[in-house]
């Protein structure tokens, strides 16, 4: 049993083929719950938003709202990994902008990550967090900050095109230093072709 989670403890896991387990709490109680549960990761999902506000998408959580949510999760937490989505609008225009967000969860949350969505459109984001010292989980497939844009939160990546990016995306995300990539709502082939690609290419 591993007293506590961090990035360097799940690459041992993987390579020693044992599972990692992950889940979302967006307040004190429920984290607590989950890390007493030896959960590995905790998510501090957008989805917040959602399940707490009532909104209908991911999109109007703001990073103080982001903050305040992982800042109760980080209370509870003594052995899980915390990681914390960086809300919309706060990385995808200017890296600079990705970075001061980042640093803002990290010293005002203490939570151990962030969690960014998208491929290689936000690489320059990912390059000015990661060289700041903090680690980044990417997200591929149905990312939810971007509904508007798909318009349904169906299966992504069914056509071949779409597939093949999602691949390139994985495989992307890896090559610049995400410690993880969540995989989301995505077919279950697809995925274990995904991992392969990066554990061979």
């Amino acid at each position: 049993m591993y007293k506590r989670i961090t990035t360097n403890t799940l690459h041992e896991m993987k390579s020693k083929g044992e599972k990692i387990s992950m889940l979302t709490a967006y307040d004190f109680t429920f984290a607590r719950i989950l890390d007493e549960a030896n959960i590995d990761v905790i998510l501090v999902g957008d989805s917040a938003s959602n399940v707490f506000a009532g909104n209908e998408t991911t999109v109007p959580i703001t990073l103080d709202q982001m903050i305040y949510h992982a800042s109760s999760v980080v209370k509870a937490v003594k052995r899980a990994l915390v990681v914390v989505d960086l809300p919309f609008g706060s990385y995808q225009s200017d890296p600079k902008e990705a970075l001061r967000s980042a640093i803002r969860i990290m010293k005002e949350s203490g939570a151990h990550a962030v969690k960014m969505e998208g491929g290689n459109e936000i690489g320059d984001s990912i390059d000015k967090i990661i060289m700041a010292g903090i680690p980044v989980m990417g997200h591929l497939g149905l990312t939810p900050q971007s509904i508007y844009k798909f318009g349904t939160y169906n299966v992504r990546a069914r056509d071949e095109h779409e597939a093949k990016q999602l691949i390139n995306d994985a495989i992307f995300l890896e090559e610049k230093g995400c410690f993880a990539t969540v995989l989301e709502k995505i077919p279950s082939d697809l995925s274990k072709r995904s991992v392969k690609k990066q554990a061979y290419h």
